[in-house]
């Protein structure tokens, strides 16, 4: 079974292999009492990626090492600069299976091989304060690298890294680099011991062969953001297939400068988007807290580009995929809808007095919402399995590596973007004005939700048309913010509600006393009324500041 170790660590460059690599003394430190030798360590490790190193363009590394005291498999996923949250599973021949399906958003169906082995002679030193705590791990690592697919180079160096003990505080790793620095010890270049390997054992290209490569590059630099015919991501054909996608991954392609256009603007928001939902993917795996919803969001966020912004991308090609993000949202939403009905419910009730709470309410909750939880962990961890889901990745890495834009994409986005934007707000603005003219009652409260469901795809454009349009559209994502939470909890209390009458009917069925499901219904209903009360204000304070 995987675990994790948070890991925070620094490296830095030590004189070439075989030369020496004295380290300072390192007990002038502040909070540094004594430096303990731990002795040397052989370590083995082998590398596994794909052949053409998804892994490594994602900084993430994956190895087998043997020798030291955490001999197994690792996996490491970047957190932040410096910061890794590093998997651990035990020695095995072969990849465990828990830790190829944390990469599985980025292989999809590539096969992982061994790309580069690295032994190394670590030095070990142990910094520890006054009562003997360990503050943090120095090793001086003497490194031989040596390929193992795509080439059979091999490279020697020799690094210092810098690892702080668990729940340290990371201020004190800059302690540690002013005394380094001041020994004229410097950071590494490379992120990593396999990043440097990799680039120091890789084949080397000719001369003319490099240049005709960097020739081509920026070439392909200058038509980059160009709008073609209306056609198949990545050509000008028919429209994208996403059941028919293919399984090789497309190498992700970021923006070559500045965004410029309307078509630069838009395909950098959905970028953003793609790869949150790639990297989002392993800590749903690990269910880490929030991961759901982040993901779901960034699949709305993509689908809501997409509509919002179809004089920018051809809608015939986003269309077909957009239903396929609503299937991935509604999949991650299994289970999570009812969860937060709960939490609503819960809540309200811990509210009530005790002496208006009657008979098993709390029993009958549990009872009732168990039942209704129709998912399941392995249902999603079989969902981000399939082939449907690894599709949809594959197409959407087609679909901003070659993007079906439309003519409008080469224009000026103040224009093309702030004239999206508006059209989503006079959408917003005739959903709310017939909410408004309705009286209360089951047909207002669907009109507020479509309300709700458009404000919210309006802040998802806001959003994206912020770094070109600035403030004005920064100000209308808050003003559509501010309204999709008014909206929202009117919305809540019809599904509280809902959920109320279905309780009390169970609850009278099976003999028991109802009457606090009818005190929270009556609390709900005048959070509804307090919410209806509230628009209209709240929706002419937003009219008077208008869209983009």
């Amino acid at each position: 079974m995987a675990d994790t170790k948070r890991e925070i660590e620094r490296k830095y460059e030590g004189p070439p292999a075989g030369g020496d690599a004295p380290l300072p003394d390192l007990t002038d430190v502040p909070g540094v009492s004594g430096v303990i030798d731990k002795g040397v360590a052989e370590l083995d490790a082998t590398y596994y990626d794909t052949a053409d190193q998804r892994l490594a363009t994602a900084s993430l590394t994956l190895r087998r090492r043997t020798g030291g005291d955490d001999a197994g498999w690792h996996l490491k996923l970047p957190v932040s600069e410096g910061v890794r949250d590093e998997i651990r599973a035990p020695l095995s021949d072969t990849v465990p299976e828990d830790l190829t399906a944390l990469v599985r958003s980025r292989i999809r169906e590539a096969e992982l091989v061994p790309v580069v082995r690295l032994l190394s002679a670590r030095d070990i030193r142990h910094l520890v304060d006054a009562s003997g705590t360990l503050l943090a791990e120095v090793s001086v690592d003497r490194v031989r690298a040596e390929r193992l697919s795509g080439g059979a180079g091999s490279a020697e160096w020799t690094e210092i890294e810098v690892e702080l003990a668990d729940d340290g505080d990371p201020a004190f790793l800059d302690k540690v680099e002013k005394k380094l620095r001041k020994a004229g010890i410097k950071r590494s270049a490379s992120a990593s011991k396999l990043a440097k390997a990799l680039d120091d054992t890789a084949p080397r290209k000719p001369e003319k062969a490099e240049k005709a490569e960097k020739a081509e590059k920026s070439g392909k630099a200058e038509k980059a953001g160009k709008p073609g015919k209306a056609g198949k991501a990545g050509t000008t054909g028919k429209v994208a297939d996403v059941s028919k996608a293919t399984t090789k991954a497309a190498k992700p392609e970021p923006p070559d400068s500045t965004p410029r256009t309307a078509g630069d603007h838009i395909l950098t928001y959905a970028r953003a988007q793609r790869d949150a939902i790639v990297e989002l993917d392993p800590a749903v795996r690990r269910d880490v807290p929030d991961s759901v919803h982040r993901m779901r969001v960034a699949t709305r966020r993509l689908r809501s580009t997409f509509r919002s912004y179809g004089k920018i991308l051809d809608r015939t090609v986003t269309d077909p995929i957009g239903v396929e993000l609503k299937w991935l949202a509604a999949e991650l939403g299994v289970d999570r809808d009812q969860e937060v009905l709960t939490e609503h419910l819960t809540t309200a009730l811990d509210d009530l007095p005790s002496d208006l709470v009657t008979g098993p309410v709390q029993a009958r909750l549990s009872t009732w919402s168990g039942a209704r939880r129709s998912g399941s962990r392995q249902h999603l961890i079989a969902v981000l399995d399939g082939k449907r889901y690894l599709d949809l990745l594959t197409t959407l890495d087609t679909l901003v590596a070659g993007p079906p834009l439309r003519e409008a994409a080469s224009k000026k986005p103040e224009k093309v973007i702030a004239k999206a934007v508006r059209k989503d707000f006079e959408k917003v603005a005739d959903l709310v004005g017939e909410a408004l003219e309705l009286p209360s009652g089951s047909e207002r409260d669907l009109a507020m939700h479509d309300a709700r469901k458009k404000a919210k795809r309006t802040r998802y454009a806001a959003e994206a048309a912020t770094p070109a349009l600035g403030d004005p559209a920064a100000d209308l994502v808050k003003s559509m913010k501010s309204l999709q939470t008014l909206l929202g909890d009117h919305q809540d209390s019809v599904m509280v509600r809902g959920a109320l009458r279905e309780l009390a009917t169970e609850a009278h069925e099976a003999g028991e006393n109802a009457f606090t499901y009818g005190v929270l219904y009556g609390r709900a209903e005048q959070r509804a009324a307090a919410v209806e009360a509230e628009l209209p204000g709240e929706w002419e304070a937003i009219e008077d500041k208008g869209a983009v």
